[in-house]
This record gives C-alpha cells, sequence and structure tokens, in this order.
C-alpha cells in the first residue's frame, strides 16, 4: 500500500442524508470528520463523488456536509447498496483517472462496505475513513470495518488521511487544512 497523495485520491461519499444520519450511533462524530475530509478535500483540489440513497424518501446530503464541499463536486441518486452498480457513478470514478478512493459515509455496513467491495474488484486502493463511516448500530459497524479490511481495504482516520496527503508542514495549505482538526 501506498500512502495517500492529492494527485491520485478521489473521495467518495456514501449516502450521508438526513434520515440515515439522524438514525447512527455515532452521528456526532461522523458529521464532524465527514465535513472535515469534505474541506480538506475542497482545499486540496481532490475531486469528490457523493453518492444518496433514494433521497426522496432518505433525505438530500446534510447541509453540513454539502457547505464543505466544492462547486465541483458530482452528486448521484442511486437505490442499489453498491454504489457501483450506477452505471454513472461507476463512470465518474474512472474519469478521474485515480487509484486511491477514500470513501466513508452510512451505513458501514450495507452501502459502504458493497461500494468498498465492488471498488477492490474494479482494482482500486480504497481506504476507509472509519470515524466518517456510521451504522445504526455499533456491532454492525464494526462488522462492516471487519469485512472491509479482510476484502482488502485500507482501514484509517480522518486526520491519518490528512496528513498523509499533506506530506508536510511545509505544504502550502498546511495551516489550512491542520485548522480544520482543531
Amino acid at each position: 500500500m501506498a500512502q495517500l497523495n492529492i494527485e491520485n485520491s478521489l473521495v467518495l461519499i456514501i449516502d450521508v442524508q438526513e434520515k440515515l444520519l439522524n438514525a447512527v450511533f455515532n452521528k456526532e462524530t461522523l458529521e464532524k470528520k465527514a465535513g472535515v475530509i469534505a474541506k480538506a478535500a475542497n482545499i486540496l483540489n481532490i475531486p469528490v463523488i457523493v453518492t444518496e440513497q433514494y433521497p426522496k424518501g432518505l433525505g438530500s446530503t446534510v447541509e453540513s456536509l454539502k457547505n464543505g464541499l466544492g462547486v465541483d463536486t458530482k452528486y448521484f441518486e442511486k437505490t442499489a447498496f453498491s454504489a457501483l452498480e450506477n452505471e454513472e457513478i461507476l463512470e465518474a470514478v474512472k474519469s478521474y483517472n485515480r487509484d486511491q478512493i477514500l470513501i466513508f459515509g452510512i451505513e458501514t455496513h450495507i452501502c459502504v462496505s458493497q461500494t468498498a467491495e465492488a471498488l477492490i474488484m474494479e482494482g482500486y486502493d480504497v481506504n476507509v475513513i472509519k470515524d466518517a463511516c456510521g451504522s445504526r448500530a455499533e456491532v454492525e459497524y464494526l462488522a462492516g470495518l471487519e469485512r472491509m479490511k479482510d476484502n482488502g481495504a485500507y482501514i484509517m482516520t480522518a486526520e491519518i488521511a490528512l496528513f498523509e496527503w499533506l506530506k508536510s508542514s511545509r505544504h502550502p495549505n498546511f495551516k489550512e487544512v491542520q485548522a480544520l482538526i482543531k
């Protein structure tokens, strides 16, 4: 596994929507860390794709997350649990020509896990941001993380991702990104 780098990373946010977020056991941490990654990706010009599972019934992506995302963020609706079942999402991921996919969202053991597995099968390095993932029950969340790791995903935290992207305190955006976690 190579350390994350800005030029080869893509962020994939899975279903951080109103009704789903309100049902997870770790709502506050997930919302905060998802926001940190979204803002850092925007600062560092890392592309972001956002999925929304049946938004008509589950609501759209939460405003706190949307507010940190760049104007070039691509949003996709889906109904399958694996985002890659939607051909438009798969094509969008491929279009960036980046090998390192950072993935997080709701629910860890269903949509995040199934999407991570599909990405691995497509040949991507999948990096799961565990403190930005959530499930209704902690046991399901833990099982989802374990399953993704067993399938070849790398499990990390938001801070690990940020500092691997930056590489050094001499990075021109270091202070701006560091401020996101203070």
